[in-house]
């Protein structure tokens, strides 16, 4: 981490660098532990000096260079002889570590006291493991204006994953990313490929990982033609049992044994590298960079050495032939494949995932492992998307379902909800897109608590209370009156936190409440009748707040719509959602069947096998509706969170149950989308707003006639794209509107 730091900061093309530029207008000092340090400097650059903990954590620090006086460290100090100005600076500053003279002691000019007095910044990476007393007295001990802690590991995911955290201390959590975030953001390949083989024979395994590997050169091979400018050469990482010069024994698999049957296969010496403790060809001149066109390597070997800290978007392999012995390990390296190259998606299915290769492991442990990994990682959301060949824990193997054949070679696309940014559609984005655009500079507040008085007291509120009668038969009900607590005094800064979910901006929040506490006093209420009705007001602050940004966000998709710049279209360059060629299902090839009343197995299915256990009852009762319509050419269940959905100005996707094309002179004439709803959910809020989105989506249609055309063939031009929400009370009727 310390290395590749420092060489980024120290590079002038390098995006890190050139942020600091900016924000210091060119005037940046990179410093280390080593450099001199002086305090114009400080005066007139931003100055980032890199250090690891280490150097400054240990129990006796007069060992340590950085708390030596080291005459190198100048201007923070006052001369040697002005014995009464180092008194005042070592009252003023009491952790200053000092030199005990016969009459007055004087303070070091020593690297670390210069921090003491400057009260710097402290950014912090892998805060988790900084949470040893000695640590925490280390990083406090600089007298920090600010501490931000950077990690992948929050403590309470370190503790489910059975380590105990120790308390925060002085840490507030202020911004989370899951994994779905940062797969959002195209920043890591995902879903994750698992291999898990059971045989005896590692060179198979490993066999199986370089062929892999040589699919993917030639993915990329094909993704640089076509993309000038974007290089991609993927790597592969060996995990191995044995690293010793002394360790070779034959049995266990050792570094150079693979390197030999490497070199026997093929590679070349400079397309093998080792990485461990003993051996580091990273460090070579020809290898520091790996990301660099020039550089050959294609294989890692390594044990535990790349664990933490090791960062190469170009690795999608990991072949691990010491998962048995040493599971956590593997899991940890699975971490160092995930990252994708440039921050973006390829837009090749080949290069946008990451692959696993296993030997001699169980698939039930490997994927308890895996998902532990990724949890302990900060990325829990995301272990879902770890996929295999074998179901967890049953040794069968998953299903992976094709299309009917008449279906084989049809292309399906879905328009996807898209926004045009600087010219450039992409998909529309709830935080960005729609939340950020709220405004809550005009937020009225002077309704809120309009029904409140002066002079309130004690009040109450009547509850239920359930027990048992004496005989345990009928539950008995009564009536309760709770008092509700008074408070003397309204806590602004609570109320901050307990509307931070939906206005984004303390600052903007803090000036909010303050208009509604003006609002309330000029009524005539005191503090007492603020803290008394504290509840009531946060109550009504946030059902107010609620119904803004809902309003606000409903506007501004619509108008977005209208104007062209939220776009429901089927593209010819690209931008729609595409039918899978095949489906996973975790049935075994056993599992019963879709079939309708007189037993009859789906014949219009888009996939050639339907289990019955992935449909609830009434989604089961459409399918074979579905199925038994002549103008139907095919139908789809399609998977929430994983096939077709559809954005709106609401944070949660929407995702239609079925998709089915209906047919007219023997040609597609419509796709539709439908979500299913049951009756008792009619009129319900979230319902409505469904319904409404769909049917916007729909008025809105539109094949897209600017997008260039003949990039992409889009077979079935012309045909209309209609989602609709169907009630499940009169789904018959509400369905066969669609129908001719």
């Amino acid at each position: 981490i310390f290395t590749q730091t420092l060489k980024n900061f120290i590079n002038r093309d390098h995006p890190y660098r050139q942020a600091l530029d900016r924000a210091a207008a060119g005037r940046v000092k990179i410093l280390t532990r080593n450099d001199s340090l002086n305090a114009r400097d400080v005066d007139t650059h931003l100055c980032v000096m890199l250090l690891m903990l280490q150097s400054a954590n240990r129990q006796t620090r007069e060992t340590l260079r950085m708390f030596r006086d080291r005459g190198d460290v100048h201007g923070f100090l006052p001369p040697e002889g002005d014995q009464k100005a180092h008194a005042r600076i070592l009252k003023e500053i009491p952790n200053l570590d000092r030199y005990q003279g016969d009459l007055f002691p004087l303070a070091k000019d020593s690297l670390g006291n210069a921090l003491r007095i400057i009260r710097p910044v402290v950014i912090l990476d892998e805060g988790h493991k900084a949470i040893a007393d000695l640590a925490h007295e280390t990083l406090y001990g600089f007298n920090p204006s600010f501490v931000l802690e950077l990690t992948a590991t929050p403590r309470d995911i370190a503790a489910r994953g059975g380590r105990v955290p120790r308390d925060a201390r002085h840490a507030n959590l202020l911004v989370e990313v899951t994994g779905l975030e940062l797969e959002a953001e195209e920043m890591i390949k995902m879903p994750l490929t698992l291999d898990p083989r059971k045989g005896t024979d590692w060179k198979a395994v490993l066999n199986a990982s370089v062929g892999r590997l040589d699919e993917l050169q030639a993915a990329a091979d094909e993704f640089i033609a076509n993309h000038r400018g974007r290089y991609i050469r993927p790597l592969m990482l060996v995990q191995v049992e044995r690293v010793g010069r002394d360790q070779r024994d034959g049995v266990r698999i050792h570094a150079e044994d693979v390197r030999e049957w490497l070199l026997q296969t093929g590679f070349d010496d400079a397309e093998v590298a080792i990485k461990t403790s003993v051996q580091n060809d990273l460090k070579q001149p020809e290898n520091q960079d790996l990301l660099s066109p020039h550089n050959r390597v294609r294989v890692i070997i390594t044990k535990e050495a790349l664990q933490e800290g090791w960062d190469c978007p170009f690795a999608y392999v990991l072949c691990s032939l010491a998962s048995r012995s040493n599971l956590s390990s593997m899991t940890q390296l699975v971490g160092r494949i995930l990252r994708q190259p440039h921050a973006g998606k390829t837009g090749m299915d080949a290069l946008d995932r990451c692959y696993v290769f296993t030997h001699q492991s169980e698939t039930r442990d490997l994927i308890k492992a895996i998902k532990s990994g990724l949890e302990r990682d900060g990325l829990g959301d995301l272990v879902l998307s770890v996929n295999t060949e074998a179901t967890a824990g049953t040794g069968i193997p998953a299903q992976t379902v094709p299309r009917r054949e008449p279906f084989r070679k049809l292309k399906i696309y879905m328009p996807r909800v898209l926004i045009d940014r600087n010219g450039q559609p992409g998909p529309l984005d709830y935080e960005t897109d729609i939340l950020a655009r709220i405004d809550w500079r005009g937020f009225d507040t002077s309704s809120i608590g309009a029904g409140l008085r002066p002079g309130g007291r004690s009040s109450y509120r009547q509850i239920h209370e359930f027990q048992l009668s004496s005989g345990g038969a009928e539950p008995i009900t009564a009536d309760v009156r709770e008092t509700i607590t008074e408070l003397t005094g309204f806590d602004t800064v609570l109320a901050v936190q307990q509307v931070s979910d939906i206005v984004l901006n303390p600052f903007v929040a803090r000036d909010m409440i303050g208009r509604l506490l003006g609002n309330l006093e000029a009524r005539g209420l005191q503090e007492f009748d603020l803290g008394h009705h504290a509840r009531q007001i946060i109550e009504d602050l946030r059902t107010a707040l609620i119904e803004e940004r809902e309003r606000q966000a409903e506007a501004h998709f619509r108008r977005q719509v209208l104007d062209g710049h939220i776009r429901f279209r089927l593209r010819a360059d690209g931008n729609n959602w595409e039918m899978p060629d095949t489906l996973a299902s975790q049935e075994t090839s056993q599992g019963a069947q879709l079939v309708d009343p007189d037993g009859k197995l789906a014949q219009k299915s888009l996939f050639s096998t339907v289990y019955a256990n992935e449909m609830n009852g009434s989604e089961r009762d459409v399918a074979v509706y579905l199925d038994k319509q002549e103008a139907l050419g095919w139908w789809h269940r399609n998977v929430a969170r994983k096939h077709y959905g559809l954005q709106g100005w609401r944070k949660g996707v929407i995702y239609p149950d079925f998709i089915f094309s209906v047919e007219e002179g023997g040609k597609t004439a419509k796709l539709v989308a439908v979500e299913t709803k049951g009756e008792h959910l009619e009129g319900f809020h979230d319902t409505s707003y469904k319904q409404a989105v769909m049917k916007m989506l729909t008025d809105n249609f539109d094949w897209d006639k600017t997008s260039p055309v003949g990039q992409l063939e889009l077979e079935t031009i012309g045909h209309t794209v209609v989602c609709d929400m169907v009630m499940l009370d009169d789904w018959e009727n509400q369905i066969s509107r669609h129908l001719p």
